[in-house]
């Protein structure tokens, strides 16, 4: 919040532009950096016209937040309005949004968005823009959390007239979703007579609402419950119930005096790692404790949302990315579960990041200060990227640098590949990531390999799996270049090209295209067997068979492997990337890859050589009958 006074304070100091100076100061104070141009002109111009109106009103004693920043997001609400109801004498808070436009018109396809000149592209309708700040705020803040109905919203669009803008009421209007014009400004008025009461000070209500803990309301909590805890019965078995109840005591902890402490929950694929993540999730909404999700996978938040928060827009508010972080204040939370954790990267900035973010603050830093309790939950050998950061070690370092204590707990029983230990060593003997050197698999009950001797075979084989019933993908290294996303309705390009066997990668992009379903989906929907995925899909995800090309990037000669960055394709190799580095991330990338099966896992390589190296190993072949 940049400024907050009575209605009638801010009408004054609208006159001498003292308050426009001080709106700028505070925005430098917090931001660091100075409003720009448009937005010192919308404050000249939006403010005089709201405070002019509420005291026309007889409600000069209300209280205006101006630029109030909702909890745990850098969106600001232009107005929070705060006083007493007329009719009930609880607390009401009134979120304006203020439009300078004359003229709008809902999107002909979407009521929910809207075009004005000013703009190529669509933007949200106000009125769905100001709906949504109201229930994010009832979501996140505890004043308001068990008293859904003290929030109220407004649009105030002060220079447009009704046939300017009147078609945006195409959407469904509700007591969160209002608007008015100029020239509806005595209906505005009155509106706000309905909502705030002319005898009371609203100074009290604003001081309770500033108060309110970052907490979910009772609704949250039990959407969350039934979402993500009750939906399926996770039964957390040793060290997962472990791990569970070490974060929960932390947590306990922190609540009953200032303590602040880690925890590191550390396991290899299938450990239960993401499974502990949304029980505590769960556990911790039904308490009221304030908690949120983050990971750096794109696929894996996506996922969550649809799979977790179905239809449910406060679920899917839940879960996070990692670099959410980089303005929120320090402790917000309770607890972040910092699901996927190898993803951390160096820093949160990006090339779409203000340089005013820039600070080169660590990422790791962010999370582990925005929480009271940060959680996470990792796997070292699926660093995949450079860049990438998420170790014991670093989270160690970077706690003990900060003083904080930092609790691990390692996880041994693994529920991915079939619940197959013998198969997880296998892979990490194979691939030199554990000593050893490879050996020749001994088949056990629990997870079956085999090796193809051809593409189509090997998609022949998965297809026979698939009509059984069975859930099958194929994926491979990055060795093929990746083609431009298609216009709808083209085929999509076969990129991964092996003779004359060629398929299309997974979708970039966030939508489907010609029938193949949007990238973070790949993994889940049916309809990504017909592409080649990549590790960067594929991970944090499993499916019932797994089909794994090893490209020419990884070739074994003689009696080891041999790493080729030229025949990478992947752009995440720069030339700074170290040789020792790309080693390790192409072998983390066929060990994620070759993981992600529960009944079985079809391999074959481009290699001849490699492929001889395979056989030797392994018995199997997908040419033999296998039990299914």
């Amino acid at each position: 919040m940049l400024f907050r006074e009575s209605a009638k304070t801010i009408a004054a100091r609208a006159l001498d532009s003292s308050l426009y100076l001080h709106l700028t100061e505070q925005f430098v104070h917090m931001h660091g950096y100075r409003p720009s141009a448009a937005e010192v002109r919308s404050w000249e111009r939006s403010v005089p016209a709201l405070a002019a109106a509420l005291n026309d009103a007889g409600l000069g004693e209300v209280e205006v937040m101006l630029e109030y920043a909702l909890p745990l997001n850098s969106k600001r609400a232009d107005a929070v309005l705060a006083g007493v109801h007329p009719a009930t004498g609880e607390p009401s808070y009134v979120i304006v949004e203020l439009k300078q436009w004359s003229q709008a018109e809902p999107d002909e396809d979407d009521p929910a968005l809207c075009r004005i000149d000013a703009y190529t592209h669509p933007v949200l309708n106000p009125i769905e823009q100001v709906r949504r700040y109201c229930e994010y705020l009832v979501n996140f803040n505890g004043a308001v959390a068990e008293h859904f109905g003290r929030v109220t919203g407004v649009a105030y669009l002060h220079n447009a007239t009704e046939f300017g803008v009147g078609g945006l009421r195409a959407i469904e209007l509700d007591d969160r979703g209002q608007l008015f014009t100029a020239e509806r400004r005595g209906d505005f008025i009155d509106h706000l007579r309905t909502k705030l009461s002319d005898k009371v000070p609203g100074a009290r209500a604003a001081d309770e609402l500033q108060a309110g803990r970052t907490v979910p309301s009772k609704q949250l909590m039990s959407v969350a419950a039934q979402e993500v805890r009750e939906r399926e019965q996770f039964i957390l078995l040793d060290e997962q119930q472990v791990a569970y109840r070490v974060v929960l005591n932390a947590v306990r902890k922190a609540k009953q005096s200032d303590h602040k402490e880690i925890v590191v929950v550390t396991g290899g694929p299938g450990t239960g790692k993401s499974v502990i993540a949304l029980s505590l999730l769960g556990e911790l909404y039904r308490q009221g404790v304030p908690a949120l999700h983050a990971t750096g996978s794109q696929s894996f938040t996506k996922t969550m949302r649809k799979v977790a928060g179905t239809r449910k827009r406060e679920v899917q508010d839940l879960f996070k990315y990692f670099n959410s972080f980089m303005t929120t204040e320090k402790n917000s939370l309770d607890v972040l579960i910092c699901d996927e954790a190898h993803r951390i990267r160096e820093t949160s900035a990006n090339r779409y990041t203000q340089a005013a973010h820039r600070t080169g603050k660590r990422q790791i830093d962010e999370l582990i200060d925005v929480a009271r309790v940060p959680v996470f939950l990792l796997d070292e050998h699926q660093v995949v990227r450079p860049g990438e950061m998420g170790t014991v070690e670093d989270i160690k370092a970077a706690a003990a640098a900060k003083g904080l204590e930092c609790h691990v707990v390692p996880l041994e029983s693994q529920f991915r590949c079939g619940g197959s230990d013998a198969y997880l060593r296998w892979v990490k003997r194979l691939l030199g990531l554990e000593s050893g050197g490879p050996v020749v698999w001994e088949p056990d009950d629990r997870m079956q390999l085999l090796v193809a001797d051809s593409p189509q075979e090997m998609e022949a084989f998965l297809q026979a799996r698939r009509d059984r019933g069975y859930g099958a993908r194929m994926s491979a290294g990055y060795c093929w270049p990746w083609s431009k996303e298609p216009r709808p309705g083209d085929p999509l390009p076969a990129d991964v090209v092996i003779g004359d066997w060629a398929r299309p990668w997974n979708l970039r992009g966030d939508r489907s295209v010609s029938g193949a379903p949007p990238s973070a989906l790949w993994a889940t929907d049916p309809a990504g067997f017909g592409q080649v995925g990549c590790v960067y899909t594929a991970q944090g995800f499993e499916y019932d068979w797994s089909g794994v090309i090893i490209g020419p990037d990884l070739v074994w000669r003689g009696d080891r492997w041999i790493t080729d960055r030229t025949q990478s394709k992947d752009p995440v190799f720069k030339k700074s990337t170290s040789d020792t580095d790309v080693d390790r991330l192409i072998r983390n990338t066929y060990k994620v890859l070759l993981t992600r099966g529960m009944v079985g896992t079809v391999v074959w390589s481009t290699d001849p050589e490699t492929r001889a190296k395979l056989h030797q190993l392994v018995g199997g072949s997908t040419r033999e009958p296998a039990p299914v």
